[in-house]
């Protein structure tokens, strides 16, 4: 059918609901009948109900066919007025998720020696064809595809096509829409379109790994690919990409170590990277020119161009990724991906829309996009193909690049069905990866039951939530820059600090805690969101600012849970106060190796407290009957803290170990529980898996801002 100047508007939003709009200027809105036509068949539809809109007259009508969809169909008027039948909500309703939700594995390219297979799912569409150049100087050629079930259109190439560019155009509403391949796992320069890559030429293995018998093991270290390495005294040659992230042996003027043999030694066990699939907000052709976290996704299975040491090469970005993951993986660590799949960089623009419009995106009742990510739209994870979407991305990214855990940013957007998927897919693939998530509840058109959120843990309790009882608790609020935590010497909060201590799960007076296990709590104070501690400090003019520091980076890695670092908060990573430092230059975000080597002694410090954690299992307790078992607190007046662990033995080589933790300004002296044999792991100085020195007194002076860890 031909494209129709369109006179009135005609949707279908059910099964056998067409919605009609006959503007008032058009015979004043009235028309006393209607008819769906396919150009050989017509069929009278049956007015339900008419409703007064400001600039038009709507019609609810009940159709006697269904309408097949991928089918042209016109709609006429009482007056011969014609108009074409366009997709509505129907695109939306549960009917339509199961009538042609695709199980398939095989959607995008399949590259065979002898021919290449298309396949993406436009169910909507009326057409659909592939657009195939040789390079960016070829003419297109253009191959019409076949409609199969399930809204599956298909073409088969008989040649490989390695190398060769492609796109989808798909005509939907009368209209052509050209669209990359939302399973594209190679893409051109920025992203213009898809690459057709064998991936058997990009294959590493992977080393064996030290054991992670559970997620209280790790200790997460968060970085940006490129605030790595872009500091002038990195030592890095390829600064920030992902060969320099992963350059070894690397040093600062001072010959200290950077980079990622810096990061080995701290005694961390997984780095977090921001994101690294494909993005906007750089110029790949242009990467110092911009800066950009990564949070404008636009293809889940691509890596970004920006990284690369040569953005033209489709497998380039590829290989290097890989390379970067297999060094981290040869320094015995672990890789965990930031992935945003809760959002879209612009929905207007990208494939899912153009594809399918209005079905991979959540709607409010006003039937415009909803904003809970306030970045414009909300991913629908709850519709059957977008929820297939994240599953076939995880598993890609898991089984190709040999992830070792996730981090989902904003994932109270998402579904829990989902997100229990999710858990059960990497589970599957990989028993000792790591899933984390953001379960903020945030302003989303799915039932507050049905949403990822913290409040919903108990139904994804092998999932790994940021604790923001923990980080406000702690460091004082993140939304508040001048409300001080336990800390900063606030003694309001030390009943919950003993709560966070203990892994959030409830203790002594308080029998239900936030979460059911130590291993849902990832706890923090400082993370790529908002202010760096040290600058929250500064802003607060907070005295003994960096004995605080310390004491709250010291308390995130002494806790029950999953501590949670960010790069640089050892040294006291500074952002010159930028609160949201997205796209804020390499100046604000880089890792200052000059500081870092200005502050060794806190580095050192840190380092200590890490291996302390990593000596004894004792501070990393996985069940909440083993935390209240073995964990208790000494009675000391507020805002002092101190508990004891007993009968540890088992877990290591201490039988009884007691941590105390002074936020005052003042030295304070704590009684010691049988004075015989403590040794002193950590003071305010100094902290080692080894002793430092031991207590020969009833009473342990701690001096202010600090904390004593001793064990026998």
């Amino acid at each position: 059918m031909e494209a129709i100047n369109r006179l009135f508007y005609a949707y279908l939003d059910e099964m056998k609901m067409i919605t009609i709009l006959l503007p008032y200027s058009y015979h004043k809105g009235e028309s006393s009948a209607f008819y769906l036509t396919d150009g050989k068949e017509t069929s009278a539809l049956e007015i339900h109900e008419k409703i007064h809109l400001p600039e038009s007259l709507k019609y609810v009508c009940h159709s006697q066919i269904t309408p097949k969809m991928g089918t042209p169909y016109n709609i006429k008027d009482e007056y011969g007025g014609e108009t074409d039948l366009q997709v509505g909500a129907i695109i939306r309703t549960k009917e339509f998720d199961e009538a042609f939700y695709y199980p398939g594995g095989d959607l995008g390219v399949s590259l065979q020696p002898n021919k290449t297979i298309f396949k993406v799912w436009a169910p909507t569409a009326t057409q659909v064809k592939v657009k195939i150049t040789k390079d960016e100087d070829s003419s297109p050629e253009y191959r019409m595809m076949n409609r199969e079930a399930k809204g599956i259109w298909q073409v088969e190439v008989e040649k490989g096509l390695e190398g060769y560019r492609y796109s989808y155009l798909a005509l939907i509403n009368l209209e052509w829409r050209e669209a990359v391949d939302p399973y594209a796992k190679a893409v051109t320069i920025n992203g213009q379109m898809g690459v057709i890559v064998d991936l058997e030429k990009t294959t590493l293995a992977k080393p064996i790994l030290p054991e992670l018998d559970n997620p209280c093991d790790a200790i997460i270290y968060e970085t940006h690919i490129r605030d790595l390495t872009i500091h002038p005294a990195s030592g890095v040659k390829d600064k920030g990409t992902y060969l320099g992230a992963a350059e070894l042996g690397t040093k600062s003027p001072s010959g200290e170590f950077t980079g990622l043999s810096y990061i080995k030694d701290l005694g961390v066990t997984h780095i977090e990277f921001l994101p690294f699939h494909d993005f906007e907000g750089v110029d790949e052709l242009n990467p110092n020119a911009e800066y950009n976290w990564g949070y404008n996704p636009v293809h889940f299975n691509a890596p970004d161009g920006s990284y690369s040491s040569n953005p033209s090469d489709p497998y380039n970005r590829i290989i290097e990724l890989k390379q970067l993951i297999s060094t981290i993986h040869s320094q015995g660590l672990r890789v965990i991906m930031d992935v945003v799949y809760n959002h879209i960089y612009i929905r207007e623009n990208s494939s899912f829309e153009k594809l399918v419009p209005g079905y991979y995106f959540r709607h409010g009742e006003n039937g415009l996009p909803s904003n809970g990510t306030g970045v414009g739209n909300d991913f629908a994870s709850e519709r059957l193909m977008g929820r297939k979407f994240i599953l076939d991305s995880v598993r890609y990214w898991m089984e190709e690049f040999q992830i070792d855990g996730l981090r989902f940013d904003l994932m109270g957007i998402l579904d829990i069905t989902t997100m229990q998927a999710v858990q059960k897919l990497v589970t599957g693939l990989n028993p000792s990866a790591i899933i984390i998530g953001e379960g903020w509840d945030l302003n989303t058109p799915i039932p507050d039951d049905e949403k990822a959120t913290i409040g919903n843990q108990d139904k994804i309790p092998d999932i790994g939530q940021f604790n923001d009882w923990f980080r406000d608790t702690i460091k004082g609020s993140t939304f508040n820059l001048y409300d001080r935590g336990y800390a900063l010497g606030n003694e309001r909060y030390t009943e919950a600090a003993k709560q966070v201590l203990a892994g959030s799960i409830g203790v002594e007076r308080r029998k239900t805690g936030l979460f059911l296990n130590p291993t849902q709590t990832v706890n923090y104070v400082e993370s790529h969101d908002n202010h760096t501690l040290w600058d929250k400090l500064e802003a607060c003019e907070q005295d003994n600012i960096e004995q605080r520091h310390r004491l709250a980076t010291a308390m995130v890695i002494l806790a029950q849970g999953i501590p949670f670092i960010h790069s640089g908060q050892e040294f006291f990573r500074t952002k010159k106060g930028v609160g949201n430092s997205y796209k804020s230059p390499d100046e604000i975000n880089w890792l200052d190796w000059d500081r870092r080597d200005a502050h060794l002694e806190n580095v050192r410090y840190l380092k200590g407290i890490i291996s302390i954690r990593n000596s004894h299992r004792a501070f990393r307790l996985p069940e909440v009957a083993l935390i209240r078992k073995h964990l208790h607190f000494l009675p000391l007046p507020a805002p002092l803290l101190c508990y004891r662990f007993s009968e540890v033995g088992i877990f290591g080589s201490w039988q009884e170990i007691i941590v105390c933790i002074n936020p005052t300004i003042d030295r304070r002296i704590v009684p010691i529980p049988e004075k015989v044999g403590w040794k002193i792991l950590a003071n305010h100085e100094q902290a080692s898996a080894t002793p430092i020195s031991e207590i020969r007194d009833k009473c342990v002076e701690i001096e202010a801002c600090s904390l004593l860890v001793a064990a026998r």
